[in-house]
């Protein structure tokens, strides 16, 4: 199941709980701010998913997924291309 936009398993995320967020793909402003900018392409672009786009992986996911302090050191990239390979 599909849980986020950019990779990120919302079922083991901290504040899924705390914040009452049921992830990104089923809300419309993210609880930690105005917008998302990786949520924003991806649904611009009509994708359910960043591993769907021809893109993938872009700069802008990159600097997500290896952010010092918020990355996850490229996770959430590797599970968009899990969900890319279940989709073929």
């Amino acid at each position: 199941m599909i849980e986020s936009r950019c990779g990120i398993l919302c079922g083991e995320c901290s504040f899924r709980e705390q914040m009452g967020c049921v992830g990104c793909t089923q809300i419309q402003k993210p609880f930690w701010g105005d917008s998302c900018p990786v949520k924003s392409c991806c649904e611009e672009k009509v994708h359910t998913h960043c591993g769907q786009c021809g893109s993938f992986p872009c700069p802008l996911l990159n600097q997500f997924a290896y952010d010092e302090k918020q990355g996850d050191n490229g996770k959430r990239i590797d599970q968009c291309r899990k969900w890319k390979e279940t989709e073929t």
